[in-house]
């Protein structure tokens, strides 16, 4: 199975020429599909898949990882470009309207997407939401809604959805991954693991029938973990033998930083312009 992971959009960028913003885009190619996890804020995913050589017409279905504006916003400009229809997979709670509680608590941002569903139906989407895992390929699913099982990854009480009560914690059971069963165990794209990267990869275990965990790339929000959640974490990667993990956007610069000293040649960041090539 030849697989290529391509980043579109994230952060940071590894090359002169490439956009940065914050947000995430994954090209995913395995053998004959071609799957799209997110497609970040704004015009960088566009930009860079132009500079990486990747055609938009041959990507056959797109994956958001959740429902906020860093995840999302750049469908539109992408749907533009490829002028033709594609499936988008989410979970129904994609089109929620999303905040966040600021510091000030009578303030909320809104980070929902920031476009009309009807738009992007115009442009070619057609969206395929589901609470369930969906089989792309026999060896490619979405993670459908991720347990919380361990007592230390938790979501952000910041995250907040707007009800016709008011504003009320969002549980973000619309955060999903993408996972691949390769020969060398599997591989996880996540858009930002916000119930839990453990979480998430025990998942993925149970789901595929596979213990063995042989990559880890995107976003693992670990940006503000606490020192017991990061180590906790780090230990978890150790017991698994994770052998590539490539981190991007809310993992945070500090936690990055830390699972370099402890994974080094293991680990990379994964930025913008960054490929990488598994044949598993």
């Amino acid at each position: 199975m030849h697989i290529r992971i391509s980043t579109i959009a994230e952060n940071s960028a590894s090359w002169l020429g490439f956009l940065a913003e914050w947000g995430i885009s994954i090209v995913v190619e395995a053998d004959d599909t071609s799957v799209l996890v997110d497609t970040g804020r704004g015009i960088v995913a566009a930009h860079n898949a132009l500079l990486m050589d990747i055609d938009l017409r041959q990507i056959g279905t797109i994956v958001f990882s959740h429902g906020h504006e860093d995840h999302t916003g750049g469908l539109v400009n992408l749907l533009k470009l490829r002028k033709t229809p594609i499936e988008v997979i989410a979970h129904p709670d994609v089109w929620a309207e999303k905040y966040w509680q600021a510091s000030d608590e009578d303030k909320y941002d809104y980070i929902g997407i920031p476009y009309a569903r009807e738009l992007a139906e115009s442009l070619g989407a057609s969206f395929r939401l589901s609470e369930k895992p969906v089989w792309i390929t026999e060896k490619i699913v979405t993670s459908g809604e991720i347990p919380m099982i361990t007592d230390y990854e938790t979501i952000d009480t910041s995250a907040c959805v707007k009800t016709d009560n008011g504003f009320t914690h969002d549980p973000l059971r619309d955060d999903l991954s993408l996972f691949i069963k390769s020969d060398k165990g599997l591989i996880i794209i996540a858009g930002c693991a916000h119930r839990g990267i453990i979480n998430t990869l025990m998942h993925a275990q149970k789901l595929m029938g596979c213990d063995d965990i042989y990559s880890v790339i995107g976003g693992i929000h670990l940006f503000g973990a606490s020192d017991e959640r990061l180590q906790r974490t780090i230990e978890e990667f150790r017991r698994l033998n994770v052998q590539k993990i490539g981190v991007s956007h809310c993992t945070g610069p500090y936690a990055g930083a830390r699972l370099s000293q402890e994974f080094g040649e293991r680990f990379f960041f994964n930025q913008a312009g960054t490929r990488t090539i598994f044949d598993a």
